[in-house]
């Protein structure tokens, strides 16, 4: 009997023993034994903030408040506690920004834009500042409701959505005749019966160009052959041109023959008739190198397309 209550006694004593060790865990879990960093947040209200609110630091809680309460001008003080190894995030520069979301509880959000500033003393008062979203909602019914009386506006019968929608019924339908996306841009068939036919005689013109691109090509090919191909006018002209020249040249000679012969004349006098005969002998070649140069001239004419007239070598 007395093992018995020994054993009883043993196991209640473990009992108790093991819930206090598991008591204590969760306590030291929970930052008990560890020193605690306290904080006040000076607010131009207390809506939404009651003892239990998070500090949160980039989305993890840090601390929560402790106790709310009032300074001695009235204003509204924040207490706030957090674990001293948290404190770490706290600077100088830090802002306390109050979030009341639409839906779910408040909480306090600290941003530290530089760590490497000094770090906040304790007991420091902070100002905080509040980011309200149910502010928001008045603005934002205003705003649908503007939205709402637009789209009432667009939808009614007589609103552009649905003059968009008939005249968009109306283009399709013409799109569907005979002359298809022509005729809806145009509006009318007559328009676009219009437009093919002038394309049509865009296009016979457009072939008859060519056609008469072709016949001029051909021309010119042959106005070449005719002009510059071995035996052509060009070259007949160039050789009836060196014979003209050989021509004229003994004319000059004449000429020249006939001024000495002149000359000799005045001073020959005394034998008219001798001079005589050379004179007339002398115009004799000159009237046959006339006559030859006439006729070298004619047959030019005859191989050039562009003379008009007869021209003829006049003796003076």
């Amino acid at each position: 009997m007395r093992t018995l209550h020994f054993k009883v006694g043993l196991f209640a004593a473990a009992t108790l023993l093991l819930g206090v060790l598991f008591v204590l865990y969760i306590l030291h879990a929970r930052g008990f034994f560890e020193d605690t960093y306290r904080l006040q947040l000076a607010a131009s209200t207390a809506d939404g903030v009651a003892p239990g609110v998070p500090l949160v630091f980039s989305g993890i809680e840090i601390g929560r408040v402790s106790t709310l309460g009032l300074n001695d001008n009235g204003g509204i003080i924040i207490h706030a506690e957090l674990l001293a190894r948290n404190a770490k995030w706290l600077k100088e520069n830090s802002t306390f920004t109050l979030d009341k979301p639409i839906v779910g509880g408040a909480k306090i959000r600290i941003d530290s834009p530089n760590l490497d500033a000094p770090a906040l003393p304790e007991n420091s008062t902070m100002l905080l500042l509040t980011s309200d979203v149910t502010k928001e909602i008045p603005i934002l019914v205003e705003r649908i409701k503007a939205i709402l009386v637009n789209v009432e506006h667009l939808t009614r019968k007589d609103g552009e959505v649905n003059g968009t929608l008939a005249n968009l019924q109306t283009m399709t339908g013409r799109m569907t005749g005979e002359y298809g996306m022509l005729e809806a841009i145009l509006g009318s068939p007559e328009k676009a019966r219009g437009v093919t036919d002038t394309l049509e005689k865009t296009r016979a013109l457009i072939t008859k160009l060519d056609s008469l691109a072709l016949k001029m090509d051909g021309m010119a090919a042959k106005a070449d052959t005719w002009l510059f191909a071995p035996e052509g006018v060009a070259l007949q002209t160039r050789e009836a041109l060196a014979q003209v020249k050989l021509i004229l040249a003994d004319a000059q000679s004449s000429l020249k023959k006939a001024d000495a012969l002149m000359t000799n004349a005045v001073a020959i006098s005394a034998d008219v008739k001798e001079g005589t005969q050379d004179i007339v002998k002398l115009r004799a070649e000159i009237d046959d190198t006339v006559r030859k140069a006439n006729a070298m001239i004619n047959e030019i004419n005859k191989k050039w397309p562009f003379a008009r007239d007869d021209p003829e070598v006049k003796l003076p």
